[in-house]
């Protein structure tokens, strides 16, 4: 046990920076010698409209209740709070006598427009200390030789790997002083973020364990088997070729600094795969920097013109989507493994957000907003960016002209349709040859796998060629209107 200070204790106020080591934050509070108050606020403020969604919410819970016990082992308790973030510290203040406030920096609109409030309603009263780590770079410290924001990424990447100093993973700090006088705390599970009646995550345990060991196994596992074959593997939804870390690092369990490192240090010679693999965690920091220069990013497109796109409401196709009966099976299993697990395929989001997108003409933010709610790694920059990127409406976008034909699709990247099989059970004893388009077999076929379709599965729900001659047009007509 530390001995307790007489110092003036500083509170930590933790947000999606659920981890000991790597951080700075943390390692920082620990150097004072102070008590260290650790608060994780609940924040309920109305104006923030992106609050998390439901399947996020699931794993904050289990995320907070391992972050708990890792400061427990640190002899420190996580003091639970609920509400306004400016009122909850406020409240802690008064009640501690604390004069610091060290925070992890985060890049939302709303959380810039929450630090800033913060800084100018404290700064005059205590010692306020934001620091980074979410991140590998700020969204300021990367700019064109213009000295602009970079809307494209490939020079965004060649500018961050020309300057990149990654540094070391910091240590979890081995002794942190606790702040011994008894403050207030919700219990987690009052919090009411597990799903109840009905209990639509109850398999979400069968596939992931959130918290920083759970993010650390991911890592090893992923670089033990699939880390060399990434750059192969990484668009097959039939084999596990990805690192699945992608909710780790939203809650921050593990930082982009740890994985990078990680990666880099088991390569025993330049592997491209690796390089393949530490690009994309360059894409995300983009994504960051498009959300913090354009923070209307995540509600409107990047391409004005895109604004007077011809969108159709079609409730029942959005609800089919939803749902996964749109009749094209590799659509369907994709938005059946994301309501059974939380997570998506990278490579099956594309898909589906093609079909959505342009197949359908339904526009790219309610598909925007399904993902926010279903996600566990739901995340505003990489979500919006990721969408307007399939919609053709981004910085650095996939042309709008690109429609992934979901047929060809599952056919290239779920060669035997294993993938198909396990999500969409009703089709799994279709041969090969029409696991991804049951509509064109014979009906001796039909009958011998035990499918009807519009019974067993749906037929589809619009015929593709049809839709991307649909979608085509339309974007002709913005181009048009653009000139």
């Amino acid at each position: 046990m530390v001995k307790a200070s007489t110092q003036s204790p500083l509170v930590y106020w933790f947000r999606q920076d659920l981890r000991i080591s790597d951080n700075a934050t943390l390692t920082a509070a620990a150097k004072t010698g102070r008590p260290v108050i650790c608060v994780y606020i609940l924040d309920e403020n109305k104006n923030n409209h992106w609050h998390f969604g439901a399947a996020s919410l699931w794993w904050l819970h289990h995320s907070l209740n391992q972050l708990s016990s890792a400061l427990k082992d640190l002899d420190i308790k996580l003091i639970l709070r609920k509400g306004s973030v400016i009122e909850e510290l406020k409240n802690i203040f008064h009640a501690s006598g604390a004069d610091a406030l060290y925070f992890t920096r985060h890049y939302e609109p709303y959380s810039d427009e929450l630090e800033n409030q913060i800084t100018q309603h404290f700064s005059d009263k205590i010692d306020v200390k934001r620091f980074k780590g979410y991140l590998l770079y700020e969204p300021e410290e990367i700019r064109s030789g213009k000295n602009e924001p970079y809307k494209v990424f490939t020079p965004f990447y060649r500018a961050c790997m020309n300057t990149f100093t990654p540094g070391s993973p910091l240590p979890a700090p081995k002794k942190l002083v606790a702040y011994r006088k008894k403050l207030a705390s919700d219990r987690l599970s009052a919090w009411n973020l597990l799903p109840k009646k009905p209990d639509w995550a109850k398999g979400f345990n069968d596939y992931w364990t959130p918290g920083e060991t759970g993010a650390h196994e991911n890592l090893k596992d992923f670089i033990q088997h699939t880390g060399g074959k990434y750059s192969v593997l990484r668009n097959r939804p039939d084999v596990a070729g990805t690192s699945r870390l992608s909710p780790h690092l939203h809650f921050g369990e593990i930082s982009p600094r740890q994985v990078w490192t990680k990666i880099k240090n088991s390569q025993k010679t330049p592997d491209n795969s690796s390089d393949a693999y530490l690009r994309q965690l360059i894409w995300r920091d983009f994504a960051y920097h498009l959300l913090v220069h354009w923070p209307d990013f995540p509600t409107k497109p990047f391409k004005k013109q895109f604004s007077k796109f011809p969108w159709k409401n079609d409730t029942s196709a959005l609800r089919a989507w939803q749902q996964g009966k749109t009749g094209y099976p590799i659509v369907d299993a994709g938005m059946r493994e994301l309501w059974k697990t939380g997570w998506m395929h990278n490579r099956v989001r594309m898909i589906v957000a093609s079909f959505l997108i342009k197949d359908l003409l339904i526009p790219w933010q309610r598909g925007e907003e399904w993902f926010w709610n279903t996600l566990v790694d739901a995340d505003l920059a990489n979500n919006a960016a990721g969408w307007q990127w399939v919609a053709g409406s981004g910085a650095d976008a996939s042309p709008y002209f690109r429609v992934f034909n979901p047929v060809l699709q599952g056919e290239k990247f779920d060669p035997s349709g294993d993938y198909v099989r396990e999500w969409v059970p009703e089709l799994k004893h279709m041969p090969k040859k029409y696991i991804h388009s049951p509509w064109l077999a014979p009906k001796d076929v039909l009958t011998a796998a035990n499918v009807t379709l519009d019974k067993h599965y749906p037929a589809p729900i619009v015929d593709h060629g049809m839709a991307r001659d649909r979608a085509l047009a339309a974007y002709k007509k913005i181009r048009n209107r653009q000139k």
